[in-house]
């Protein structure tokens, strides 16, 4: 398989030149202009962050994604469907009120918010997975499948589970409906350490499923209950919570793998993802943590899988900021340096194995030419 080409421009700008400018300049020079938008639905995939969060991409950058949709021709909305934890994305009313509150308005954006899934999540199609292992149908919000063209705008940044969350993530796990990403994270359940369960109840907070009870001040796990979202073991300050099946990093990102081909096959799609405010964790999180590298840039590719690898490979070139948790992390007695900055956040996670499927099911490649713009 030849390289798959990835575009990149830095954040430095020059005098009448802004990073929206330049955001365009790399869509435009990255292809984006070939796709046939004429009087197409398109669906610009976006993750409108958690009240509270701070890091999520600012409006602005999908105003000008969207705005360069409509001069060629398209009809684009902004999109993304409803959580399974507990917050102020569960439900279409909630998710864009968030949104709203966040910036994303029809008058700032310039397009319409429409949540994929519907008013309770509920609102999918099975979507065949082509060459799918693990996944046979992905259930996918039927609104983002309505749709004519796809493009994902992903902030690319730390995950508790994934290691990162880029554009596959974005696209796999954000496109998924409630049963469609319960069944992404089924294969991982939690158990309680009950020698360092404090009692503090966090983990119940985060819990959409009401699977956590206490007794004598010590927490256990419903696994009836449970669809293993993993929420509660990034809640936890103690350690308490952790996953005893090893693969199930693994397996949930193969899982993502499969959704996000069933997303993207068979229409056009086009992917940017900005490498900006490098928080450890996810942008589901009602706050953030303060960034774990320097900002890189934005990069865009027709290839989502080649994308994802160029942006992991930029930041494993970074330096970690001192003061953060993957600088404290490095610090710790007893640490083991996987050079990895992601692993070193999270070792947990396995996001190598997402982009390993990715490329083995035919979603892209993992080698690519990256070009400066």
């Amino acid at each position: 398989m030849n390289p798959s080409k990835v575009y990149f421009t830095d954040l430095r700008t020059t005098i009448g030149v802004s990073q929206l400018d330049k955001l365009e300049r790399l869509i435009r020079a990255a292809g984006i202009g070939d796709i046939d938008f004429d009087h197409k639905m398109t669906a610009i995939k976006i993750h409108f962050g958690e009240p509270g969060n701070l890091t999520f991409l600012r409006p602005n950058y999908a105003r000008r994604v969207a705005d360069v949709v409509k001069s060629l021709g398209g009809v684009p909305f902004l999109t993304d469907c409803n959580t399974l934890y507990p917050g102020r994305r569960k439900n279409a009313l909630e998710h864009i009120e968030s949104a709203y509150e966040n910036g994303f308005t029809p008058y700032a954006t310039g397009c319409q918010v429409i949540i994929g899934d519907g008013l309770k999540g509920s609102d999918d199609i099975e979507v065949p997975v082509r060459n799918g292992q693990y996944v046979k149908a992905a259930k996918i919000g039927r609104a983002i499948m309505d749709a004519d063209v796809f493009i994902s705008l992903s902030h690319f940044k730390g995950h508790e589970q994934t290691g990162f969350g880029g554009a596959l993530k974005n696209i796999g796990m954000g496109c998924g409906s409630r049963r469609g990403k319960m069944e992404q994270h089924a294969a991982g359940k939690p158990e309680v350490s009950q020698s360092r369960c404090v009692g503090c109840r966090q983990c119940a907070k985060q819990c959409a499923q009401d699977a956590f009870t206490y007794e004598n001040k010590k927490a256990s796990i419903d696994h009836n209950k449970c669809v293993g979202c993993g929420r509660c073991i990034a809640a936890c300050n103690f350690d308490a919570i952790y996953n005893p099946n090893d693969s199930a990093a693994e397996m949930l990102d193969r899982k993502m793998a499969e959704y996000a081909m069933a997303v993207v096959d068979g229409r056009p799609h086009f992917h940017i993802s900005l490498v900006i405010d490098i928080s450890p964790y996810c942008d589901c999180h009602g706050e953030n943590d303060m960034a774990i590298l320097p900002d890189v840039g934005m990069f865009a590719s027709f290839d989502p899988v080649a994308l994802d690898q160029a942006c992991a490979d930029a930041c494993l070139r970074q330096q970690p900021i001192p003061g953060s948790l993957l600088d404290e992390n490095m610090h710790r007695e007893g640490f083991c340096d996987h050079h990895d900055h992601f692993k070193n956040t999270t070792p947990a996670s396995e996001w190598k194995a997402c982009l390993e499927h990715a490329e083995a099911i035919g979603l892209g490649s993992r080698a690519y030419e990256l070009i400066e713009v």
